[in-house]
């Protein structure tokens, strides 16, 4: 079992000719991921060629849009990796299209445009997915990836993982590789994102096969204190969690958009504190925190 994503997923990539949507198509093909093929409306009737996880050449069709792409090739995700100026029109195609899953990788999308897109989704019934922006994406070991995220860090387990940073998704997989993952989601550090901890949360409590669970924070916003009010209320597996930014200095935006804090609001130490106030425990480095999540791994 996984969470939202699946051996059976069939991806697009939205920017499938660019440097980046080159690039990681190709590590995703590698991964085992069912790359059904790509968007570029000016490339629309070309292909691009890729090997698989078997290292065999592979032609992928270059459509036009995202709605030809599905009706084309059954496509139900798409990883979009737009130049931040496109990103908001790249994802109102996609919702138009109805795709499942969009996982929008690109960084610097402007706030106001990734608020627009998920009012627009909500608006449209909340039909697809929204998975970032500016997010390493999600894998699922052995089975598939959509995104960024380098799959020879771990294999599949018992661990559901939810971060908001990329660079400690990859850390925390590391961490812990030897007892692998069901899923690990990379939701991005922007001030609005599509899926929340909450949603990653909620996913992992309802998946069979999820048997603890990593939750990463940092600090800004008031997202983990939310998180672990629905930890206390609707969570019953054992739950660890990390908050960078203890260091972070007041009124300093750090690594993220996301990342700032205002006076008390927003600090490391009151997401801390939230947290183990739900019965989560909260490592003070990425390490402890896998070793927390040993200790409280069903056996």
């Amino acid at each position: 079992m996984s969470i939202y994503l699946n051996k059976d997923s069939k991806i697009i990539v939205q920017g499938i000719t660019g440097g980046m949507g080159a690039k990681h198509t190709a590590l995703m093909m590698e991964s085992g991921s069912n790359i059904v093929g790509g968007v570029n409306a000016r490339k629309a009737g070309t292909t691009v060629t890729h090997k698989n996880a078997e290292g065999q050449d592979v032609e992928l069709p270059v459509f036009g849009t995202v709605a030809e792409a599905i009706e084309k090739t059954g496509a139900d995700t798409s990883v979009v990796f737009v130049p931040p100026a496109f990103a908001k029109d790249a994802v109102v195609e996609a919702i138009d299209a109805g795709i499942e899953l969009l996982v929008v990788i690109t960084e610097g999308i402007p706030v106001q445009d990734s608020a627009w897109f998920w009012q627009y989704c909500q608006d449209k019934g909340s039909k697809t997915r929204i998975i970032g922006p500016n997010c390493p994406g999600i894998i699922t070991p052995g089975e598939s990836l959509a995104g960024i995220t380098p799959h020879t860090i771990t294999g599949k387990g018992p661990v559901g993982l939810v971060s908001k940073s990329g660079t400690l998704t990859y850390q925390m997989m590391y961490e812990l590789r030897d007892l692998g993952f069901s899923t690990a989601i990379g939701i991005g550090g922007d001030p609005v994102i599509g899926t929340t901890h909450i949603d990653a949360l909620k996913a992992f409590q309802d998946d069979p096969e999820t048997k603890a669970i990593v939750m990463i924070g940092e600090i800004g916003g008031d997202a983990e204190e939310r998180a672990a009010a629905f930890i206390s209320e609707n969570v019953t597996k054992p739950v660890v969690g990390y908050v960078a930014g203890f260091t972070a200095p007041e009124g300093k935006t750090m690594g993220h958009a996301g990342a700032i804090v205002s006076g008390s609001a927003g600090t490391a130490q009151a997401k801390k504190e939230a947290l183990e106030a739900a019965g989560v425990k909260v490592g003070k480095t990425p390490s402890e925190t896998a070793q927390l999540l040993r200790a409280v791994l069903p056996s």
